[in-house]
């Protein structure tokens, strides 16, 4: 009986640690994924019938945005710290110049990128990045401080470089995007507990959407300007991880979504002042297993407009407003890493809401590639184009079959 009473006693303490271990990933049922071919791949879809999948260039590592200059190039991040562009179609094998050194570990490095809504002016690019933590005698494995920076582009690099914002030191990601007001919307990701509460203290910029002027100064209008124990900065607080932030250029309001953990993904329009819940309430569990919450909502925080059950490890999106695919027109198009957790299952998704901007159904696309996307983005020339999450790569652009 002795040793079933250690056996019983080992399983505990075994239980006991995976349950404080929950905001884990375990291990998953791993799938041989084929290598993405040269193209153009050929598939037909629910309500835009035979779309071309272009490959645009290889050779990226881990790209997170792009941007679409006015003379018909693009500028690329990749995470690991580099900007590349990408001039009449062909990826320059040399990194831009000008990018300051980048704190990139784990999920951390170099972000978001946006041009500046007088570009053709001031010729400003922004970005956000994590930088190295300026504290002392912290260790080499420390987390880079989540940051906005902008430079002037010359033509072939960023010149004037500096830092106009820093938020926190954070492993998460950090989207961001100029409003119709001028204002630059930035998001600063948290993930499970126990950081996860940070999310809901307003006197920390941890799970906050901050709002900022151009400059990298607080707005007096924002929505917790000048009030004791918040942080002026905020915009909306209570998110996880949001890896896409967008404007709807036709009236103005942010779109953001956010990664859940297993399940609990979410599209918000954000309010501002408004608190999204995390992890207060949630439609996800942890990687483990348990609920993060018997609540999926409650009194004073928003439902998400749209969620996932199970999750699609959801990350870019965009809004389409072009006219190459007028049977996608108003259509939310987001990137999936994974479906329900398997690996080798990351695709497209598209949602489609009505006149009330109510869900009324979604598709699937691009399962066949296998290809997980990080970035979603209309192009101006009317056409999708998706950066691909992996070591080796890809900008893809999709276009009516001819």
């Amino acid at each position: 009986m002795a040793h079933l009473r250690w056996f019983a006693l080992a399983v505990m303490v075994i239980a006991v640690a995976a349950f404080g271990q929950q905001q884990q990933p375990v291990p998953r049922p791993g799938i041989s994924v084929p290598p993405l071919g040269d193209g153009p791949f050929v598939f037909d879809t629910g309500e835009q019938h035979k779309i071309r999948i272009v490959v645009v260039t290889k050779g990226l590592s881990h790209p997170w945005s792009l941007a679409f200059l006015p003379d018909g190039n693009m500028l690329i991040t990749e995470r690991a710290g580099r900007l590349r562009i990408l001039r009449n179609g062909v990826l320059d094998p040399n990194p831009v110049a000008g990018v300051p050194e980048v704190k990139a570990q784990g999920l951390a490095g170099l972000m978001d990128l946006a041009l500046h809504p007088r570009f053709s002016e001031n010729k400003l690019v922004y970005f956000t990045y994590h930088k190295q933590n300026p504290a002392p005698n912290l260790p080499a494995n420390s987390p880079g401080v989540i940051t906005l920076a902008r430079g002037r582009w010359d033509g072939k690099a960023l010149a004037d470089v500096k830092d106009i914002f820093s938020a926190i030191p954070d492993a998460n990601a950090s989207r961001m995007a100029f409003g119709k007001d001028g204002m630059i919307y930035m998001s600063v990701g948290i993930a499970d507990p126990p950081n996860a509460a940070r999310a809901q203290d307003p006197n920390d910029l941890a799970g906050k959407v901050l709002r900022l002027k151009d400059d990298g100064t607080v707005p007096p209008d924002n929505p917790f300007a000048g009030r004791a124990g918040y942080r002026p900065e905020i915009f909306t607080m209570g998110h996880r991880n949001p890896l896409g932030l967008i404007v709807n250029a036709e009236t103005g309001a942010v779109w953001e979504n956010e990664d859940g953990p297993n399940g609990g993904d979410e599209i918000n329009i954000l309010q501002a002042g408004k608190n999204y819940g995390w992890p207060v309430v949630s439609n996800g569990r942890f990687y483990a297993g348990p609920r993060v919450t018997e609540k999926p909502w409650q009194e004073g925080m928003e439902n998400p407009l749209v969620f996932w059950v199970p999750s699609i490890a959801i990350s870019g999106m965009t809004l389409y407003t072009g006219d190459r695919f007028p049977n996608w027109k108003g259509n939310v198009f987001v990137g999936a890493m994974r479906q329900g957790e398997i690996p080798g299952t990351g695709h497209l998704q598209r949602v489609v809401f009505n006149e009330k901007t109510e869900e009324i159904r979604r598709e699937p696309m691009l399962l066949e590639l296998h290809q997980r996307i990080r970035d979603v983005r209309q192009g101006p020339d009317g056409f999708l184009y998706l950066l691909t999450e992996e070591n080796q790569a890809a900008l893809l652009r999709i276009e009516p079959e001819k």
